[in-house]
């Protein structure tokens, strides 16, 4: 009985005060939409892209910063704007410079980067914030901050939806898409949008440095488990959420950063899946192994 209730009191001691109970409220909405939006990352092999939308929406945070006093709606929609411009830019470049994505978003990423660095640099007051953009911040998420994660976290669950078919035909049969006429560019650059938008929340809980991982992790977790896209979004979302929520309360008990306690959860969550999912494990695969051979 005194087992049970100590762990009953772990459980509540982490969400006892109210700016922990909206940092597992904001860790469950960014978790449920990065595993959602992840599902097309990894399965478009896009992961680079991920990380670079990361550091493209850099000089936007940094002008929204300094115009907006350092308010954290201000950077969020500074994020969003500097996110959605370059999202178009990418899908742009790539169509009608004849360069491969991969090559765009290597351009818009540096440009951008440079830009967001020269920003930061000819502001001493910013600096010495930029930890809290590198690393996160999400123990100083506000009710305004959650209500703005909820809508634009609404928004692309939505926008997943709506374009559930057509973002499927682009992902696993363009050539398909474009024989049935449907505009690819265009929802290429939604796609991209709704990706853009994913990194923006996503920046509060782990950072710039992190945010890929954020993205890519439960996806690549849920394809040991599952192959129909639609299951792996909703794979993607439950392990974001648990690896988020886990995270937490690993930062609260062990007293390191969120940020790095929710990645490091989610890769353990991925190891787990790699070494013994029950059709893919590796370490199911090595025992099989010397009985095939017997056999």
């Amino acid at each position: 009985m005194d087992i049970l209730q100590t762990l009953l009191q772990a459980l509540i001691d982490p969400i006892s005060q109210p700016i922990m109970q909206r940092v597992m409220l904001a860790v469950l909405v960014i978790g449920v939409v990065s595993g959602v939006v992840g599902a097309y990352v990894v399965t478009r092999g896009m992961a680079f892209l991920g990380d670079a939308l990361a550091h493209t929406i850099l000089p936007g945070v940094a002008i929204a910063y300094m115009a907006g006093g350092g308010s954290t709606q201000a950077v969020l929609i500074g994020g969003i704007i500097a996110g959605v411009i370059s999202a178009v830019i990418i899908s742009v470049l790539g169509r009608i410079s004849h360069l491969s994505e991969d090559t765009a978003i290597g351009i818009v990423f540096a440009g951008a980067l440079a830009l967001g660095i020269g920003i930061i640099s000819s502001s001493r007051a910013f600096t010495t914030d930029f930890t809290h953009l590198f690393m996160g911040n999400i123990l100083g998420v506000s009710n305004e901050d959650l209500l703005l994660m909820l809508v634009i976290g609404g928004v692309v669950i939505l926008g997943t939806i709506a374009f559930y078919k057509e973002f499927l035909a682009i992902s696993f049969d363009p050539t398909l898409a474009e024989a049935l006429h449907m505009p690819t560019g265009r929802l290429n650059i939604t796609l991209l949008i709704l990706m853009a938008l994913t990194v923006v929340i996503a920046l509060q809980a782990v950072g710039i440095a992190l945010v890929a991982g954020m993205i890519v992790i439960p996806a690549a977790t849920a394809r040991y488990f599952v192959k129909r896209l639609h299951h792996l979004m909703v794979a993607g979302a439950i392990i974001g959420a648990v690896g988020g929520v886990l995270g937490i309360y690993a930062s609260f008990y062990l007293n390191v950063a969120p940020s790095a306690a929710i990645v490091l959860v989610l890769v353990i969550l991925f190891a787990i899946a790699f070494l013994f999912s029950p059709r893919q494990g590796y370490a199911w695969q090595l025992v099989r192994r010397p009985l095939q051979t017997n056999g």
